[in-house]
């Protein structure tokens, strides 16, 4: 091979990996990190682990994005790290799929027919489509589905290129010898590992192998132990991953480790140790890409159906390496928002859905408190209140940075929607919270100041608290569920809740003037309720967010204008409202 020779190599082997990293990126795009979700759900059976696993890396095309995630889960607490371990033996099934792909760039025939399903004679079509799909037509959903389509024409042109860059080596004798050399099952599999933790993808180091099978001087005994080594290097991204986690995800990586290990370790004995007596013919016969194909897929599935019913064992081996210590697993939180996932965007952006709908719980919480206490004071509660404030402001910190994290990867439009939308609403729900907090705070001093409103003032607050906490409980539901017929009913109760603030006061002002009533306490009620006024309006913000989202429409205060212009609909709901909270009849004379 001369300079321009290696230089083609080279080239193709970037195509190669670069078309291999699109198209895993875009299908994990498309799926909108709904597969991730499915994987999050895991159930305790190990069979079903096991098929969703080897599915969901199936379509991803990476062994190592997979394992990386589950890591992630275990570190968040999402997953118990007995329900992982099906997973990543799944997940090492699921990879070889991309061997079987690229094995059709090897078929040899003069069949038309046949002939077509060469990859060199479909990928320029597959090219043209996506070409055609990305420039001229304005959907993400099928932008997505051209950069697979491009993403895996590049990957088939690299390897093509790869193969026909090397075949002259199959005529250099030190290429042969070196070959030759990794018949050796030790050094094969060090060379294997070695290649796979460096590039950190064992589909990868897989597809360049089977190129150098092209060159005609690859035999099944050299292929065979640089196969086994490739799945232990691809176990180097999940170590990785576990630096810095918790020890259970630490332990969730070394089992992807011991099982690639342990599962080699057998395959090799057994193997070499039947061949040293029957002297297996076969090993001597030129590899082709389908040979590693078929070696790749029979180990990972005979690893998997031998090492599945121990999965125990590997979990107490794991324990072994990192001992459980005392209290850890007091220390275990669930933490939706992990650092890991942000390498799958389209599930990190579901996962910050998650985090707002945690903040979002705990603001209905804390209301309920709030009212709780209006009407029976509990120093046990107002403290509650405070404590949850303060989970709150840190719950809205560590998501803002997330967010902006997030919003440097590359999203979709519609994740790009969201992902603004989320850091919204967190800061509404934040801002309740604080309103929260001062109206515990009022209450607290009003008690150990031993006041109380009149019966009229205290008549009106529970009329506005039980008007605002429906307007919570509407923000919470229509959120939480995304349901937009819930967030048009939080509009019209904002109205209502401005009106009831406006007729107390004025009422307090009637009350002061009679001398019904001292100046703090008019204070104190004319702060809640305007709290509570502030708190319905921050809902209206949450509300118009949502219904925003479901029809497109980013103008969201104009559009919150159209809706009470002219709008049926939402007159009779405001009416509804007047009468169900006694609006007219609150009015003092």
């Amino acid at each position: 091979m001369d300079f321009f020779g290696f230089l083609t190599m080279i080239g193709g082997l970037a195509l190669f990996l670069y078309g291999m990293k699109t198209m895993g990126d875009a299908l994990s795009k498309l799926a909108g990190g709904k597969l991730e979700q499915v994987l999050e759900k895991m159930t305790n059976h190990p069979i079903k682990a096991v098929l969703l696993g080897a599915g969901v890396t199936a379509v991803i095309q990476s062994s190592s994005a997979t394992t990386v995630m589950i890591v992630g889960f275990v570190n968040s607490g999402i997953m118990q790290l007995s329900q992982a371990v099906g997973v990543i033996m799944g997940a090492n099934i699921g990879t070889t799929v991309t061997s079987w792909l690229l094995s059709l760039a090897g078929i040899e025939s003069g069949n038309f027919f046949v002939s077509l399903l060469k990859p060199s004679s479909f990928s320029p079509v597959l090219a043209l489509i996506g070409v055609i799909l990305l420039l001229f037509v304005k959907d993400d959903k099928k932008n997505d589905i051209g950069t697979i389509l491009v993403g895996f024409a590049v990957l088939m042109f690299g390897m093509e290129t790869m193969s026909g860059a090397v075949k002259p080596l199959a005529g250099v004798p030190e290429f042969t010898s070196l070959f030759t050399a990794f018949e050796n099952p030790i050094l094969g599999m060090i060379v294997g590992a070695i290649l796979t933790a460096v590039i950190q993808s064992s589909s990868a180091s897989v597809g360049i192998l089977q190129a150098m099978c092209a060159t005609g001087s690859v035999s099944v005994g050299a292929a065979l132990p640089v196969i086994m080594g490739q799945n232990i290097g691809t176990c180097v991204t999940a170590l990785i991953s576990g630096v810095g986690a918790n020890k259970n995800a630490r332990r969730a990586s070394l089992v992807h480790l011991y099982f690639n290990l342990v599962g080699t370790a057998l395959f090799m004995v057994f193997f070499y140790g039947l061949n040293s007596f029957l002297r297996f013919s076969f090993l001597e016969n030129t590899a082709s890409g389908a040979t590693v194909a078929v070696i790749h897929s029979a180990f990972n599935v005979a690893s998997t159906i031998v090492l599945l019913p121990a999965s125990r064992l590997i979990v107490k081996l794991a324990y072994l390496t990192i001992p459980k210590t005392e209290g850890e697993d007091m220390d275990v939180q669930t933490k939706v928002l992990d650092e890991r996932f942000l390498e799958r965007p389209a599930f990190a952006v579901a996962q910050c859905k998650s985090a707002v709908c945690d903040v979002a719980q705990l603001v209905e919480n804390a209301f309920g408190l709030c009212r709780v206490v209006q009407e029976n004071y509990d120093e046990r509660k107002v403290q509650k209140v405070m404590d949850i404030e303060g989970e709150i402001d840190i719950k809205e910190d560590e998501l803002s940075s997330y967010l902006t994290k997030l919003s440097a990867k590359p999203l979709s439009e519609r994740d790009s929607k969201y992902v603004g939308l989320y850091g919204r609403c967190i800061t509404d729900f934040e801002r309740i919270s604080d309103y929260l907090k001062g109206i515990a705070y009022a209450q607290k001093k009003l008690a150990r100041a031993a006041e109380s409103f009149s019966s009229k003032a205290q008549t009106e607050a529970e009329i506005i608290f039980e008007a605002t906490q429906e307007i919570v409980e509407c923000t919470v539901q229509c959120f939480v569920h995304e349901d937009a017929d819930m967030a048009l009913r939080v509009d019209p109760l904002a109205d209502v809740i401005g009106e009831l603030k406006k007729i107390i006061r004025r009422n307090h002002n009637k009350r002061l003037a009679r001398g019904e009533c001292s100046v703090e306490l008019g204070m104190a009620l004319t702060d809640m309720v305007t709290s509570l006024e502030r708190i319905a309006k921050h809902c209206s913000n949450i509300a118009e967010e949502e219904i925003a989202a479901r029809v497109d429409q980013y103008a969201l205060h104009q559009y919150a204008r159209s809706m009470k212009e002219g709008n049926e609909f939402y007159k009779d709901l405001t009416e509804t409202f007047r009468e169900k909270f006694s609006v007219e009849n609150l009015e003092e004379s």
